[in-house]
């Protein structure tokens, strides 16, 4: 995960760089763009490695009882996802 982490950010390095070198404007949106996107994966893959975290402590937290990974893993997005909602309110008052 770590790897491909370093790769997005290397690509969306590029991506901005060559932006900000070209001047035809259509090709400047289109590396542009593709620089979002890559942001945009690099973010859901920062978050899968949040939640498999935070999972990983809500099992062990409960004794580490077998067959729930499912039932762990839905409660880890659920609390990230509150904690980024709660954030973001948070930041906008």
């Amino acid at each position: 995960m770590v790897d491909e982490q370093k790769k997005l950010e290397h690509q969306i390095e590029l991506a901005t760089r060559a932006a900000s070198l070209v001047r035809d404007e259509t090709t400047e949106q289109r590396f542009r763009s593709f620089a979002e996107e890559l942001k945009r994966k690099l973010l859901r893959i920062m978050r899968r490695g949040k939640v498999r975290t935070r999972a990983y402590q809500l099992w062990e937290q409960a004794g580490r009882p077998s067959n729930r990974e499912l039932e762990f893993w839905l409660e880890a997005e659920r609390q990230i996802e509150d904690e980024r909602e709660e954030r973001k309110s948070s930041g906008a008052s």
